[in-house]
């Protein structure tokens, strides 16, 4: 595959997770902010069924905004994969997705959008930088290897370049999407953990 092949791929998964998270954190504060959250709060609804009905709400405009990329790549840009295209649909969703959890876990931890805004740097930018796109993880000094490790993109990008590189199914790329999901679920759960129902 060509170097523009490569990284496009990347970017498919890459830039949705931008986007969702910043689509959902500020969205949320703006919940708490008019006091639809806190209304909602007040019913017998549990915290963790109120964060997946907003997830299922928000993952929906994930799939949109994965498919229409992963068209403009393919169809349009002639991006080219040595898997199947189908499958970089569905890790681009589900990095999506995972952008939509870590939005949610941070907006119960914002109490302004700037401050939803502000954990971009923390979460994501740190992410960017370590997930493999710019520096080959076996290349990065070992303390910021380790740290990739811990960061859910880093399983994300790998599973990309396995299609950008590989034909068929392969295994690596399985672990690493198994990986993602764990770090949705556990997002989702924190989530609904901290969050709190009452805003003042």
């Amino acid at each position: 595959r060509s170097l523009f092949d490569r990284i496009a791929i990347v970017m498919l998964g890459i830039l949705p997770f931008v986007v969702m998270f910043l689509v959902t954190s500020i969205a949320m504060q703006r919940e708490r902010v008019s006091g639809t959250l806190e209304r909602i709060l007040a019913t017998p609804l549990a915290k963790l069924d109120l964060l997946a009905g907003y997830a299922s709400a928000f993952s929906s405009a994930a799939v949109v905004q994965a498919g229409l990329a992963c068209a403009v790549a393919f169809g349009l840009l002639g991006v080219a994969a040595a898997g199947p295209v189908a499958w970089v649909l569905v890790i681009a969703i589900l990095v999506a997705v995972l952008g939509v959890s870590l939005g949610l876990l941070c907006s119960a931890f914002a109490r302004t959008e700037f401050q939803a805004v502000q954990f971009m740097p923390v979460l994501v930018i740190p992410q960017f930088l370590l997930c493999g796109l710019l520096v080959a993880r076996e290349d990065l000094p070992d303390w910021l290897r380790w740290i990739s490790n811990v960061l859910p993109l880093s399983y994300a990008v790998e599973a990309l370049q396995e299609v950008a590189s590989r034909q068929g199914t392969t295994g690596p790329m399985l672990r690493n999407l198994v990986v993602v999901v764990g770090f949705i679920a556990v997002a989702l759960a924190l989530g609904a953990a901290t969050l709190r129902r009452r805003t003042q």
